[in-house]
């Protein structure tokens, strides 16, 4: 028997299982699969047993340990494993203090410690010398802007969908602005600004909310006049802000600002070497759009291809109704488990987010998954199509058949191509 090595893999779940392959409505089709059945002979029900012998599995290239899963979810986000093991060593005892981190004084010296610390990493990565509505979270910025002065939109995606971002040069700019929002990077759509231009009034200053795609690639941060990010994505977990505002705007907050928002209280400035980061984000977004992009339309990112965002894959299966297979299928996967595919609940469809921390290994095997289960479901698709009925039944059970779909697949492609 020829099969492919995922397929097998997939059949030797339990490698005892006899199964058996039976015509249905059209006992003896012409040509299934490609494989021409009309030499006018009968054919009987066929019988295969399959051994774990037959498998060769490929090496793994995963970074990170198999009783770990791959986390596509958006937020809160997948984190370095050795970074986690390294907070796990030190969660107890911090460095001999005697104290864990979580019951430091935020005064202390050893909490200070720290944060200088966080401070002085970020230093090293970053160079630091009216609103644009491209996604939902563009879209809530202006309006809790409106609770502070009166903004304007002068662009806003909707229309489309938030599948494309406009060029700069062609917005209609009012120049008496004080400031131009952007949403860098949009999660639940997967857009992405790949370049930042600035205001074409001078005197008007570009605010960035970057939460999903800080430190994921060089950014020229003296082109803005703020930058904040809510940083569970690439920085650290949940719960870690990171501001970045330039130093003659401190001090100006208006009377109704919260303090907790008032910059001349928590100032950071910030002064870096992101490009590695960038290549292989680059490298591993790459590698998903072509799989979606190759697969016949099996796979759709409805995303503009210069916009598409290096941190969120967003894209949808040709029937709708596979979607909650391939989310089931994802989960089952042998070796490592793969979890979070689900899109956005508000646009539906699939999401993977591969921020920093997803290794190249965790894309890989997401594509090989897909490749996999789209070959399976056209499969069986053309087996049901020509009238092929396939059952299958544990080995020794008298208990009748019970269908199995990925059984269905895996015979008809092993044995009738």
């Amino acid at each position: 028997m020829t099969t492919t090595t995922s397929l097998n893999s997939l059949l030797l779940r339990n490698p005892n299982r006899s199964t058996t392959i039976r015509f249905g409505k059209n006992p003896n089709p012409s040509r299934v699969n490609g494989v021409n059945l009309s030499s006018g002979r009968r054919y009987k029900p066929i019988s295969i047993t399959c051994s774990t012998t037959q498998v060769e599995c490929p090496p793994s290239s995963a970074a990170q340990s198999l009783d770990r899963v791959f986390n596509f979810a958006a937020d809160p986000a997948t984190l370095p494993e050795n970074v986690l093991k390294r907070a796990q060593s030190e969660l107890y005892n911090w460095h001999g203090s005697g104290m864990s981190v979580m019951e430091m004084s935020h005064r202390g010296k050893e909490f200070l410690s720290i944060i200088q610390k966080a401070e002085s990493d970020l230093k090293a990565l970053l160079d630091i010398p009216t609103d644009l509505v491209t996604g939902s979270w563009g879209d809530k910025a202006f309006k809790e802007a409106q609770n502070f002065c009166k903004p304007s939109v002068i662009w806003s995606g909707k229309s489309k969908k938030y599948t494309k971002i406009p060029s700069f040069d062609g917005l209609d700019q009012n120049p008496d602005a004080k400031y131009l929002h952007i949403c860098a990077n949009e999660t639940i759509h997967g857009v992405e600004f790949k370049n930042y231009r600035t205001p074409k009034n001078k005197d008007t200053l570009l605010i960035a909310d970057m939460s999903s795609n800080l430190c994921s690639k060089p950014v020229d941060v003296s082109k803005f006049g703020l930058i904040y990010a809510g940083a569970q994505k690439n920085v650290g977990p949940s719960g870690v802000t990171i501001v970045i505002v330039r130093k003659d705007l401190v001090g100006n907050a208006q009377e109704i600002t919260p303090v907790m928002l008032d910059y001349k209280i928590h100032t950071t400035p910030l002064l870096g070497g992101l490009k590695e980061v960038k290549k292989k984000n680059i490298k591993k977004a790459q590698i998903l759009y072509d799989a979606i992009d190759e697969s016949n339309g099996f796979y759709r990112c409805p995303v503009e291809k210069p916009v598409r965002s290096l941190m969120n894959v967003p894209f949808t299966l040709e029937k709708s109704d596979l979607e909650a297979e391939f989310i089931k299928e994802a989960a089952k996967e042998k070796n490592q488990k793969m979890i979070q595919p689900k899109g956005h609940i508000s646009v539906g469809g699939m999401r993977a987010s591969i921020y920093n921390a997803m290794p190249l290994a965790g894309v890989e095997k997401l594509v090989a998954f897909m490749k996999d289960f789209q070959r399976l479901e056209q499969v069986k698709m053309s087996a049901w199509s020509q009238g092929a009925v396939i059952r299958d039944r544990p080995s020794g059970s008298g208990s009748g058949y019970r269908t199995s779909q990925k059984t269905v697949a895996i015979l008809v492609l092993s044995c009738l191509a």
